[in-house]
Parts: structure tokens; C-alpha cells; sequence
């Protein structure tokens, strides 16, 4: 399975999830660290997943390279 050696840009699906939207890489030591460190939280994943992607879309875009 491909890594992402640069990261991939704000809003696009990460490619390592599969049709349940799981990801393929959980408990492998290929897993980003940077994966294991987000916690889910209340106030990221508020009423459900278009609040939770709304909410990564703003952290990526927060926290990209200039």
C-alpha cells in the first residue's frame, strides 16, 4: 500500500480507507503517527461526520506548508 510522503491536500479522502470508510491501516506500524496522535474529541466530532470533516478540513488547512 502507498505511502503519502508529502501529505495529501486539505479535503481529499485519505486513499488508505476503505468503502466503510475504516481505515486499512489501523494497528500497522505503516499508520502515519501523526494518525494515532488525533484523538477524536466532542467538540471535533460535534452531531456527526459532516460536522468531524467540516472540522479536519479547517485543522489541514489550519496547519499546511506555505
Amino acid at each position: 500500500m502507498p505511502g503519502l510522503p508529502h501529505g495529501k491536500p486539505a479535503g481529499m479522502p485519505c486513499p488508505h480507507l476503505d468503502a466503510a470508510l475504516r481505515c486499512r491501516l489501523f494497528g500497522l506500524p505503516e499508520r502515519p503517527a501523526v494518525c494515532g496522535s488525533l484523538a477524536p474529541a466532542a467538540d471535533m466530532c460535534g452531531d456527526g461526520r459532516e460536522h468531524a470533516m467540516a472540522w479536519l478540513t479547517r485543522l489541514e488547512r489550519a496547519t499546511q506548508p506555505v
